[in-house]
């Protein structure tokens, strides 16, 4: 370097042509894939990317003819709606976006500096797993990331976004972060792929097949979120953390109240006869604000709606039964689906809005072969264990257990009301007058219309909300056109809600 070129400016220069060889693309990206810093910058507010570790090389490796600079990751800072977000992004042209000790290092730095900020953190996944030339050190990194995963978990928001291939021990960091967004037909997560398991097993399958977004959002419920394209996905987190917190100490975001749907036509959406059917979603949008929600897991166990929403413009979480789908029963997918939804805006102050039609567990030999006790008690535990304000609505049924565990007073939920609709009682008419008249209805001369006159006598008593009320069960039957004025009263009341808990290291959820 000459004299000239020593001094500043020669520096400055040099410095330049680093960063322009440390952004350079290593490879051809797939048709319609953007970069890793065009995604970064397609999420983040225009112009507020700050990069760490942009200079990082990855550790030499047999010949070490190869030692680029970022090691197959960009990491670093930035805001969305004006909030600090923490974010890396996966460099699928570079080693194939596989995990190197370079690349984990770079990726555990920014989770611990998203800790120490309380920031979320975003992760755009789009890697091939591990780095094979890298051995050990591959794994040992794979491991610190997910501790980091785990310290972070219930203290700042993690967000993972599937733009491509997420395989191997990359697979896990995912499920462990609070929401995955994956792309329609680009987008795929799986431990082991089609061609190790046929070699291993026999099976033949295909990447889409076995962890393709569709499979990852309706079957395996290991996403919560299908995004039509790149672009969708990243709007679709944009859309995500405008309703949360940045981390555990503070309160969600608060806008100016949105338009209220008019009440009435509520009056009459429950039909007269408890076989028909409803769409639950028709009551969620006529009671928060805009009648906006953002559905968490909607095509996963769609007999439970879980959603993002506003009441009087603060966020809640919404759980509702879906009569339309299975008469809204409650599964093994449904229960964990809606417990791990109900621990996270636990964990996050964000109160639960709960809406019950429901006729109680699904029974079967399939269901109890599967674990529904012990996988069916962890939205117990959920329920049980939050401490976040919660109000629960009670539109129809609330049967056996059902009812316990769908926000019920003795879960501790803070305030429940009822239409006038609801039946709140240990099972239907039908199913009762079978067991309580098993005799009398045999020894009938008319048994068809004993049957029909011993419905009738239970609903008049039984299939009211009016039982559970005189006895403190429900605060309150409201008309169904004054919902949201009911339900927005209660969250203010709320508001400063204390609810301190025993001392302990953790609880033991049935897992």
């Amino acid at each position: 370097m000459t004299p000239a070129a020593d001094g500043t400016a020669g520096r400055i220069g040099d410095l330049e042509r680093r960063r322009a060889r440390a952004v350079a693309t290593a490879a051809p990206r797939r048709q319609g894939a953007l970069g890793a810093r065009e995604r970064i910058e397609r999420l983040l507010d225009a112009g507020s990317f700050a990069e760490t570790g942009g200079f990082v090389r990855a550790r030499a490796v047999g010949d070490g003819a190869q030692r680029p600079y970022g090691d197959g990751v960009v990491t670093g800072y930035g805001t969305v709606d004006g909030r600090p977000v923490c974010v890396f992004a996966q460099d699928s042209t570079v080693f194939g976006g596989s995990m190197g000790e370079a690349f984990g290092e770079k990726t555990v730095a920014l989770m611990e500096l998203a800790l120490k900020t309380g920031c979320p953190v975003v992760g755009l996944n789009d890697s091939g797993g591990a780095r094979i030339q890298e051995g050990v050190n591959s794994l040992a990194l794979y491991a610190e990331l997910v501790r980091r995963n785990v310290k972070a978990s219930g203290v700042i928001p993690q967000i993972s976004v599937v733009l491509g291939p997420c395989a191997g021990g990359a697979a896990y960091s995912p499920a462990i972060t609070d929401f995955t967004v994956m792309v329609d037909g680009a987008s795929h997560m799986f431990v082991t792929g089609p061609d190790v398991i046929e070699a291993v097993t026999g099976e033949r399958t295909t990447a889409e097949e076995l962890g393709g977004a569709r499979t990852s959002n309706s079957v395996n419920g290991n996403a919560h979120f299908l995004a039509a394209d790149e672009g969708d996905a990243l709007d679709t987190v944009r859309d995500l953390l405008s309703y949360l917190p940045a981390n555990n100490l503070e309160r969600p975001p608060e806008f100016a109240p949105g338009s209220v749907a008019d009440g009435s036509p509520l009056d009459g959406i429950v039909p007269d006869r408890l076989g028909q059917v409803y769409d639950m979603r028709d009551i969620l949008h006529a009671v928060v604000d805009d009648g906006e929600l953002l559905y968490v897991q909607e095509l996963f166990a769609p007999n439970i709606i879980c959603a993002l929403a506003r009441v009087e413009g603060a966020s809640v979480g919404v759980v509702a039964n879906q009569p339309l789908h299975s008469a809204g029963v409650l599964d093994i997918d449904a229960s964990e689906k809606a417990a791990r939804f109900v621990r996270f805006c636990d964990a996050f102050g964000i109160p639960l809005l709960t809406f019950a039609d429901v006729p109680g567990y699904l029974s079967g030999v399939r269901q109890e072969r599967g674990g529904i006790i012990r996988r069916g008690a962890k939205l117990l535990y959920a329920y049980a264990e939050a401490t976040v304000p919660k109000v629960t609505v009670v539109v129809r049924k609330a049967y056996g257990g059902g009812y316990a565990v769908m926000g019920s007073k003795h879960l501790g939920a803070d305030l429940n009301l009822a239409w006038p609709t609801a039946r709140i009682a240990v099972m239907g008419a039908e199913g009762a007058v079978g067991v309580l008249h098993r005799r009398q209805l045999a020894a009938s001369a008319d048994p068809e219309a004993l049957r029909a006159d011993l419905v009738a006598a239970y609903e008049s008593t039984h299939g009211t909300p009016y039982l559970a009320a005189e006895r403190g069960y429900v605060d309150d039957v409201i008309a169904p056109r004054d919902t949201r004025v009911h339900v927005g009263r209660a969250l203010r009341a709320l508001r400063g809600k204390r609810a301190p808990m025993p001392e302990r290291r953790h609880g033991n959820i049935p897992l």
